[in-house]
């Protein structure tokens, strides 16, 4: 079996995060391993709460998975602050991975925010350059390359700062523009669309984590 590290939060109601992300690859054969960030209180109506897990023990996590189990990939999700981050870069020096892919989870859709303020240069900085592949939202794409992203014209301008960034490939999420569902994916000379019908439901919590997942 495929061995695939998350390197994430629990979600208390197993709608996302490593929940949502063992799932994921359970479904498709592989063997899910986990790396705990966080804790959070949360359900259906959003997050109540965070509770952060030490730098020191997200390594250490990190390194009893790696130095006798190993990976084929590593998906990052909620890394939440700017130690956690380099925690991982750390371990990912020692431990180098074929295929990292990174979900940069920055907002929950209650509005919580899930990434601090000054963690976003450490995640373009420490991460970007190590990806195969980044994941973001509209709203993600956004806060990385400081500008609108709210038309596919703007969701291809992001693609390529983005790539700029360091990360092999780029897929950006287009599930908030209106209309049928469109992403973009930049390898660096491509682009390539994938659309389909929007499905009419609110039960979108996880949808970010899931499909990660399921990309590494």
């Amino acid at each position: 079996m495929k061995r695939i590290l998350i390197i994430a939060a629990s979600d208390s109601g197993g709608g996302a995060g490593i929940q949502a992300d063992v799932k994921a690859v359970t479904l498709h054969g592989c063997h899910a391993m986990t790396a705990l960030t966080a804790l959070t209180a949360q359900n259906t109506l959003g997050v109540e709460n965070v509770l952060p897990v030490p730098p020191s023990f997200v390594e250490d996590q990190i390194r009893a998975v790696l130095s006798d189990i190993g990976a084929d990939a590593v998906k990052t999700g909620m890394l939440l602050n700017a130690g956690i981050i380099r925690a991982v870069a750390r371990s990912l020096d020692r431990h180098p991975c074929p295929l990292l892919v990174i979900d940069p989870v920055m907002k929950a859709k209650s509005g919580h925010s899930l990434l601090e303020p000054d963690a976003v240069d450490a995640l373009r900085r420490e991460l970007f350059p190590r990806a195969f592949m980044i994941t973001p939202n509209l709203d993600e794409a956004a806060a990385l390359c400081g500008c609108a992203v709210d038309s596919p014209a703007a969701m291809r301008e992001a693609a390529v700062r983005l790539h700029a960034m360091g990360p092999r490939q780029v897929l950006v999420k287009g599930g908030h523009l209106s209309g049928d569902c469109c992403d973009l994916l930049y390898d660096g000379r491509d682009f390539t669309v994938f659309e389909a019908p929007r499905i009419a439901t609110l039960h979108t919590h996880g949808t970010g984590c899931t499909l990660a997942s399921a990309i590494a």
